[in-house]
């Protein structure tokens, strides 16, 4: 996740609310001066709304008046989520003022009759509140970014990219059930990602739960039966484990998506060379080849078929597996002429052919090799 500015859409018609709303000039003088930032831009009228709002406090019953007070916070909010660099010179402790202004708001009993303006007034505070993480995210201070996401969820908590947001920093922070359960929440929404798939699952994976993470990539790929990354993440598990029948159905499509990739076409020929079929796993070692000739695997392994196929099939046609064999495992040893299991099986295909002197050499690099 790369540090970047973070922004929930925010009801910027409040700055246009209407004068039925404002029975006071006062009041209208916030409004209006709001309404002319949002027409022009212009940090000052942000300023000129502070002033005003700030201009109505001047006695006690000013100060417990509900609805003056959410329209401090609505300028506050506004200025704190508009003016990151601080150009109007608010003091230090503006934003903790705010906060608890908001928080002591949201505890009133009349604070039912602003529903709108608090949302926003949320909002603002929880940008707020996600741009500063994303500082700490970017300096790796990973304890002062979770924190902070974690006060902006209270403001937001229906706001699903900031669970996300919560899961990194924990997952950074090495609290990895706990960012997993967030990621898993976040796959349960109707929103779901196949980032948010794909992190679950590398977090079960890394505590060496694959039975975890494979069932998040299954329900994954339910829900986004397109990803063409879940479908790797999958048949990868099921390799890793060498699940080659629960592999074998995902081959095709692996396939057709991944027509010029090497690595996939080996995997899909040692799946069904593993299952017996001979004649799948030849072609793809072949397209292995064909699109990587310098790899090592898919040469020795076709190597391999030829010579396991040279001890099953009819006698008429050993003489044909086992030079097919001896080509490509000679080939598999001047890719990496120090494997020793490839030496190995040289070593019994010129037993069965009677190359005597091919067996000395053999012998006598196996005798370099492991002494």
């Amino acid at each position: 996740m790369q540090g970047r500015k973070i922004i929930i859409p925010v009801l910027i018609f409040l700055f246009t609310t209407s004068a039925a709303f404002c029975q006071t000039e006062a009041l209208k003088n916030v409004v209006n001066n709001l309404a002319f930032y949002k027409q022009k831009k212009d940090l000052k009228y942000l300023s000129s709304a502070k002033k005003s709002v700030d201009s109505l406090f001047t006695t006690r019953a000013d100060s417990l008046d509900v609805e003056k007070l959410v329209y401090r916070a609505i300028v506050n909010s506004s200025i704190l989520y508009i003016d990151s660099l601080n150009k109007l010179k608010q003091p230090d402790k503006f934003f903790s003022q705010t906060t608890d202004l908001v928080d002591k708001l949201s505890e009133n009993r009349k604070i039912y009759r602003y529903p709108t303006e608090m949302e926003y007034v949320k909002h603002c505070l929880t940008n707020v509140y996600i741009r500063k993480a994303f500082l700490y995210v970017n300096t790796s201070d990973f304890i002062n970014a979770l924190q902070l996401f974690t006060d902006a969820q209270k403001y937001s908590p229906d706001y699903k990219q900031l669970k996300s947001y919560i899961a990194y920093a924990n997952s950074k922070l090495g609290n990895l059930q706990i960012a997993a359960k967030y990621y898993t929440e976040l796959i349960n929404t109707d929103s779901v990602k196949a980032e948010y798939v794909e992190a679950a699952s590398n977090i079960y994976k890394s505590i060496g739960d694959t039975v975890s993470a494979l069932q998040i990539i299954k329900k994954g790929r339910k829900l986004l039966p397109g990803n063409k990354s879940l479908l790797i993440d999958e048949a990868n598990i099921y390799n890793n484990r060498r699940d080659y029948k629960a592999l074998e159905p995902l081959l095709p499509a692996l396939i057709d998506i991944n027509a010029n990739n090497a690595d996939i076409a080996f995997v899909a020929a040692n799946c069904y060379d593993h299952l017996n079929q001979y004649d799948k796993a030849e072609s793809l070692y072949l397209r292995a080849i064909e699109l990587n000739s310098s790899a090592f695997d898919p040469v020795f392994n076709l190597g391999l078929l030829y010579f396991k196929q040279s001890l099953l099939k009819k006698e008429k046609d050993n003489q044909q597996n086992e030079a097919r064999a001896v080509q490509w495992l000679e080939k598999a040893n001047e890719i990496s002429p120090n494997d020793v299991k490839c030496l190995e099986v040289l070593q019994l295909v010129y037993s069965q052919t009677g190359n005597q002197n091919q067996i000395n050499k053999i012998n006598n690099k196996l005798k370099q090799l492991t002494n």
